[in-house]
């Protein structure tokens, strides 16, 4: 990662991008200029979310003890495997990003503030360029000023006190709790509080989002999906369902269709050139991959009760290829080679359940490949059930479990085409491109925010448009549009020019702009994220985070050999 400062104060008029051409993306960009808050709707989010948390957890532990006392501890074990190992994974990932944000470094981004302090963040500017290494680098104006030091004794009694709680709680096994907590904290905060505090607080409860969401992600696909299919086979094996049974695995259905749509929402919450999503189209998107990725589970759970070693290999098997096709496809999530290979093969873990977008750009080939592919792997593994079931298995019983399969895959696929079709942020999408709504007037689709210089990030993250080439426009006296329509064809909407705000403090990233679904470099990099914090508290207006701009596919080539 480029984040290596210079440090030094530069004048920011010579520095903004004039333009950056649109590229091969037909698709027309979206505006979003109204002001984002943290709502009761967010609130109450979060507090399902832990819900969903607990639900999975205490539901696969009661589980677990349930088989210890049947004294059946091979089921005992496995079932608690897939509990322990990785929720001490996630623990230990989270545990380092706490270190690293707590630890001595933040003083470097203290120096950074005491910069702006002196200057009068009138127009300070700092820099973020590569070193000889992806990932080597320290925090913007880091060494400028010295930091103040960690001597005191309540202040040094504090930090223990703090290290020693955090470490508890990762002990514990309670890190996810205590982020979504601390999630709650933030955006009461940022709700209660005015300018610029709350813009501080926002910043910190969508760093906090992106993290749990992350971690959420991640103990999903390693925990709730092993464990759905588990006990699905136990269940097909014995030919009977017992109530703790199904509650454990209904509860890891639940948390996969429930972080797969959170992650979305969240990843697309954190994009200033995405629209957010709304909670209705989150719904949709849950029940989606609630009945897609159940009629997959409940396939291989068919497959695997009669086939252990056979379903084994086809699970690494496609594990393989998936990982292949995706790295293939050449991601843009990481900052070093190592990094992006481990992503994909995560990706890929994925990808054994449902579809994970990994790429900008129109993903309708690539679903439609995928779902064919899933489709008749799901025909596949329910067929070979059929045909080699034990003789303890009714053919009435067996026509039931192959409706079930069949019925809810349409489900998954009938809601997947509601969302895309009816719910999609960036509006309805048919076989041509955007869906016209309505027609409005020409002058009416230009925004005021769309005149500010592309690759410019203001705080809080959803406040400003990334816009792009030709989409430079603005009417007078016209108020922002959320939802972005297609002019009249043939029409042209007036040009005006505004003279971008170049006030405050500027922070420059020395790296082009991340694609959807990657975060932007911001949300990834921590060490950026400390010296926005700092520029944010310090400064009386809001910093501005600009990327750099790369106008060809030949300069952004040589950019990344650099690099």
């Amino acid at each position: 990662m480029a984040a290596k400062s210079d440090g030094a104060p530069v004048s920011t008029r010579n520095e903004i991008p004039s333009e950056c051409p649109s590229r091969s993306d037909p698709r027309p960009p979206q505006r979003r200029v109204t002001e984002q808050r943290y709502s009761v709707q967010d609130c109450c989010w979060t507090l399902c979310a832990l819900l969903v948390f607990f639900s999975d957890g205490a539901s696969d532990l009661w589980l677990a003890a349930d088989y210890y006392l049947r004294r059946e501890y091979l089921c005992f074990a496995l079932t608690l495997v897939f509990v322990i190992v990785p929720s001490v994974v996630v623990q230990v990932l989270s545990f380092r990003w706490f270190a690293y944000d707590f630890s001595e470094t933040i003083e470097s981004g203290t120096a950074a503030a005491a910069v702006v302090a002196a200057s009068g963040a009138d127009e300070s500017d700092f820099s973020t360029k590569d070193s000889g290494e992806r990932g080597a680098g320290r925090t913007a104006a880091a060494g400028v000023l010295p930091g103040p030091g960690t001597g005191g004794g309540a202040r040094g009694c504090c930090r223990a006190f703090m290290w020693l709680f955090q470490a508890l709680i990762h002990i514990f096994q309670l890190a996810q709790v205590w982020r979504y907590v601390h999630t709650l904290y933030l955006g009461v905060q940022s709700r209660w509080h005015r300018d610029p505090k709350r813009r501080h607080y926002y910043w910190r409860m969508m760093f906090e989002s992106a993290d749990i969401s992350m971690l959420r992600l991640l103990e999903s696909f390693l925990k709730s999906a092993p464990q759905l299919v588990l006990q699905l086979s136990i269940m097909i094996q014995a030919s009977q369902v017992l109530p703790l049974q199904g509650l454990s695995a209904s509860a890891s259905l639940i948390s996969l269709a429930w972080m797969i749509s959170s992650y979305q929402k969240i990843l697309r919450d954190s994009r200033d050139d995405k629209l957010p999503m709304t909670y209705k189209a989150v719904i949709v998107q849950i029940l989606w991959h609630l009945f897609t990725i159940g009629a997959r589970t409940l396939a291989f759970a068919l497959f695997a009760s009669v086939f252990q070693l056979y379903f084994g290999i086809f699970i690494v098997a496609h594990w393989c290829i998936m990982t292949f096709w995706i790295i293939q496809g050449e991601t843009d999530f990481c900052m070093s080679k190592w990094e992006e290979i481990i992503y994909n093969m995560m990706v890929g873990i994925v990808y054994i359940f449902c579809w994970f977008s990994v790429r900008e750009g129109r993903t309708r080939c690539r679903m439609l490949i995928y779902s064919l592919t899933v489709f008749a792997e799901n025909v596949a593994l329910t067929t070979a059930w059929y045909l080699y079931r034990g003789p303890r298995t009714s053919d009435f019983y067996a026509d039931i479990m192959v409706c079930v399969v069949a019925s809810s895959y349409a489900l998954g696929t009938f809601f997947m085409f509601v969302y895309y079709c009816l719910l999609h942020p960036d509006g309805p999408v048919s076989g041509w491109g955007y869906i016209v709504e309505k027609d409005v007037p020409v002058d009416s689709l230009a925004s005021p925010a769309s005149s500010l210089p592309p690759d410019l990030v203001s705080s809080p993250p959803r406040t400003l448009q990334r816009t792009k080439g030709s989409d430079r426009e603005h009417g007078p006296g016209v108020d922002g549009d959320v939802f972005q329509v297609r002019p009249p064809r043939g029409a042209q909407a007036p040009v005006h020019h505004l003279t971008p705000r170049t006030e405050g403090p500027v922070i420059r990233i020395d790296l082009p702009r991340k694609k959807y679904p990657a975060w932007d470099a911001h949300f990834i990099d921590r060490r950026l994220r400390k010296t926005i914090l700092v520029l944010e508290s310090a400064a009386p207006v809001t910093p501005r985070i600009q990327y750099r701009c790369l106008s060809t596919p030949k300069e952004v080539m040589e950019y990344e050999t650099t690099v």
